[in-house]
């Protein structure tokens, strides 16, 4: 079976966690190098994780031949600057979400792209893979729920760490950016459409230079989608749609932390609740088979850049309507 050999950049928590075993346990994928700008720490998180090469430099892995794709989970401010790089040492590219700092920062990638045509990109918005949110759209375009009309999520988790990169500012950290991007992509996804106008509120916390707690309005011209992001209060997810002949709700929408090997959905109509379990599966696993065959095949990446930059300039719009305490169009 044909792989795609994955190069991995930096030694991200993400990338040792999550989506590095996710690509070794999938079907088309392949990773074959990793690198850190120590040496050592390379060498042993390519020990720990069964991968052959390591490299001590960002640029030495990049000049390897035998890495097709990169996946970037650097900090935020570094994702295009180095995607760029990539794809200059012709490199396909998976990068974090988000694809950038601000819609300007998302756009140099995009533009880099365009000008490498035979190179594919692609943000990695995992959620989007998982079997749930498969069965999820397709229930709300079917009409399960009747017409669309309300959306709203929450994402929160408690981080303490004061050198964590999600607390540093310069880096891009804070909860907007960080996890409100779910939200927001969730919420476009769904209504499938842009928002108008936008609402946001970050409530300051002593001490923070990031937002640790931003609730924003999306207004579509079919509906509203409400979400609260924060990253210093009690961990909790969930994401519910409201139409005008019943409810849809997933308990667990970004990552199933119950351990259990299902997920549910819950529709609710006139009040009776029907629960459809959904078999649990490894989503990052799943978008890294998705990309590798749209390489393969030379078909459109599944989640277009032009997704990342209208998801990043309602997360710019949300910013802006903060700090001026008014609603702003997108």
């Amino acid at each position: 079976m044909q792989k795609l050999r994955w190069g991995v950049l930096s030694t991200a928590k993400i990338g040792r966690e999550k989506v590095i075993p996710a690509l070794q346990a999938s079907q088309h994928n392949a990773v074959v190098a990793i690198c850190s700008r120590d040496l050592q720490n390379a060498r042993a998180t390519a020990d720990s994780l069964g991968i052959a090469q390591a490299y001590g430099s960002y640029e030495d892995m990049l000049a390897d031949p035998q890495i097709d794709a990169i996946y970037n989970p650097l900090p935020n401010h570094l994702h295009v600057d180095w995607s760029i790089k990539a794809l200059q040492a012709g490199k396909h590219v998976l990068c974090e979400k988000p694809l950038g700092l601000n819609t300007a920062d998302a756009q140099r990638l995009v533009d880099a792209a365009r000008a490498h045509p035979h190179l594919k990109v692609m943000e990695a918005f995992m959620y989007r893979f998982h079997p749930q949110w498969q069965l999820a759209k397709k229930l709300v375009d079917e009409g399960a729920i009747g017409k669309l009309y309300a959306v709203h999520s929450h994402f929160s988790y408690n981080n303490r760490e004061p050198d964590n990169i999600r607390n540093k500012a310069e880096w891009g950290g804070g909860a907007l950016l960080d996890i409100g991007c779910y939200s927001v992509s969730l919420s476009r996804w769904l209504f499938n459409e842009e928002p108008n106008n936008v609402l946001g509120q970050i409530t300051p916390m002593p001490g923070e230079e990031v937002d640790c707690l931003t609730s924003g309005i999306m207004e579509f011209p079919a509906g509203t989608a409400s979400f609260t992001a924060a990253t210093k209060i009690e961990a909790q997810q969930y994401a519910e749609a409201f139409g005008d002949q019943g409810s849809l709700y997933i308990e667990r929408p970004f990552y199933n932390d119950s351990g259990l090997p299902v997920q549910k959905i819950r529709i609710t109509r006139n009040r009776v609740v029907e629960e459809i379990e959904v078999p649990d599966n490894n989503h990052y696993g799943a978008m890294g088979d998705a990309l590798a065959l749209s390489i393969f095949n030379n078909t459109p990446v599944p989640t277009a850049l032009e997704d990342a930059i209208a998801n990043m300039r309602c997360i710019d719009a949300i910013f802006q309507s903060a700090a001026e305490r008014r609603w702003v169009r997108v």
